[in-house]
């Protein structure tokens, strides 16, 4: 069951990034697959504008397009953690939510920093998606990067943005690993 679960994540992985893009684009259109399903059904008398073409867009495609790369550690650090210490827990009197805190998430955090960190630095960088589904307002660092050595013809400007970008990303896998160094370091 475990297995097929797995297959059924990684399908769509088998698939460019720019197809699965592009099916969002489909999805979230005009007169996409949600706004055909809302009309058909009678709920919307003009399709909706407003799923397309903004941050959420991004969002969302965004969310769907690296899910898999965030699941998959964390699926492993919690396929890690030994059945009987939640069981002790349980019989000890401690309820599903404590067992969790106490238990589950610290055994599994480094599955979850690994997760954050798998994420971050490629979306960090990420164009291609909020050109094509975020339009005017869905615009990121990397898209203004690209819009700086491109129309806008200002190489200093995006050679800065490109530095601070990559100094802020730096800086930050930094302290994520230092802090999740000492978190561990606690949990043994």
């Amino acid at each position: 069951r475990k297995l097929l679960w797995l297959i059924a994540l990684t399908i769509p992985f088998w698939t460019s990034y720019l197809l699965r893009v592009f099916a969002w684009k489909l999805i979230l259109g005009y007169n996409g697959v949600i706004n055909g399903s809302l009309y058909n059904l009678g709920l919307i008398d003009n399709p909706l504008s407003f799923l397309l073409y903004n941050p959420f867009a991004v969002f969302v495609t965004l969310a769907h397009a690296w899910s898999a790369f965030a699941i998959l550690p964390i699926y492993v650090s919690l396929e890690k953690i030994d059945r009987s210490l939640l069981e002790a827990a349980s019989d000890l009197g401690d309820s599903a939510f404590r067992r969790f805190w106490r238990i589950t998430f610290p055994l599994s955090f480094p599955g979850v920093l690994a997760a954050s960190l798998i994420i971050f630095i490629p979306t960090t960088g990420d164009f291609i998606t909020p050109k094509l589904v975020g339009g005017s307002e869905g615009i990121m660092v990397a898209n203004l990067i690209q819009v700086m050595f491109g129309k806008a013809n200002n190489w200093p400007l995006g050679s800065s943005l490109a530095i601070i970008t990559m100094t802020i990303v730096t800086v930050s896998v930094i302290c994520f690993v230092v802090i999740s160094r000492w978190l561990i370091s606690r949990i043994k």
